[in-house]
């Protein structure tokens, strides 16, 4: 009777849906959150401005009868909330905004997967570098336990050392999708094939062979020489905020779970800087994902520092239970 990948919420699960919502929201109150109800549908051009192009394939459309302009159902709320936050909120210095709402996508982040999710997340605008990102991170960890996820993985990566590396090499857009593509499935034999084609120097090579490899406990960190060597002074900047953010996570927290994969590129179109997620045991991807990704808002005349996460609150309610 419903669509594929979307979905109706009937008691006693709704119920305790909407526990998880009440608790998720009074504790962003708490912490000077301020909640944001962005309507489910907009002009296509202000959903897809800016960091949302990425979404353009995910997003349903539809034809404004009263004016014949083409609309889009949102499939991420985050754009959103950078336009209210560069509209709304231009003349305060610091913005913590917080949202819940449905989103709806055409296709689904995973085979199988929902194409509805209950998006949940908070935002902060105009808090630069590793204050904000430590903020982010705590809130997003908070967020997963407080749906009954005890054991929290988190995963760090920094999308500077990427773009550092693909600076280097002046490749067309096609080129960098390729590499970017073999990157993500760490294939050593598609590197070696990408680079005889397009005659890469032996130090680019191993730099990016090295970069695949640099995954596992925060100590890999200390092996970043290659990838140093080519990248320069940018590649230093980002080893150097995720050594801190890794200091910071673990004094907070010593039992604290931390992977660190430098290949990771989750949303790097988009992202600025650091990237992290939230994984829980036994389950394969990310349950939570976020971000540094400042100049959001320019295209709204309010360009400023941003960092923030999301989540499905129908994943983390599944998860949570399952776990208890």
């Amino acid at each position: 009777m419903l669509p594929e990948g979307v979905e109706e919420t009937l008691p006693p699960l709704s119920w305790q849906m909407e526990d998880l919502r009440r608790k998720l929201l009074d504790h962003y109150r708490k912490q000077g959150y301020e909640l944001v109800l962005p309507p489910l549908i907009e002009h296509l051009d202000a959903l897809l401005t800016g960091t949302a192009q990425g979404l353009e394939q995910q997003t349903f459309k539809l034809t404004d009868p009263a004016s014949g302009r083409l609309l889009g159902l949102r499939a991420d709320m985050t754009p959103q909330a950078a336009r209210i936050a560069a509209r709304r909120y231009a003349d305060t210095a610091v913005a913590r905004l917080c949202y819940l709402g449905t989103v709806l996508r055409t296709v689904p982040d995973e085979l199988g997967g929902s194409r509805s999710p209950r998006q949940v997340g908070c935002e902060i605008f105009g808090v630069p570098g590793l204050e904000g990102d430590l903020e982010a991170m705590k809130l997003m960890i908070k967020t997963v336990k407080l749906a009954g996820l005890r054991k929290v993985h988190l995963d760090l990566g920094h999308v500077g050392v990427y773009r550092a590396l693909t600076g280097r090499l002046g490749l067309d857009a096609d080129a960098e999708g390729a590499l970017f593509d073999i990157l993500q499935r760490k294939s050593q034999p598609d590197l070696e094939s990408f680079a005889s084609e397009r005659e890469l120097k032996p130090r680019v090579v191993d730099a990016i062979a090295e970069l695949m490899t640099l995954h596992g406990d925060p100590g890999v960190l200390q092996r970043v020489r290659a990838v140093r060597k080519l990248g320069g002074a940018a590649v230093d900047d980002a080893v150097a905020v995720l050594e801190h953010i890794v200091a910071e996570l673990t004094r907070s927290d010593r039992k604290q779970s931390i992977h660190v994969d430098l290949a990771e590129l989750r949303g790097y179109r988009y992202h600025t800087g650091l990237v992290f997620a939230a994984f829980a045991p036994g389950h394969g991807r990310e349950i939570a994902r976020g971000g540094r990704y400042d100049g959001v808002g320019a295209e709204f005349g309010a360009a400023r520092p941003a960092t923030g996460f999301s989540a499905d609150l129908n994943e983390l309610l599944r998860l949570g239970s399952s776990s208890t």
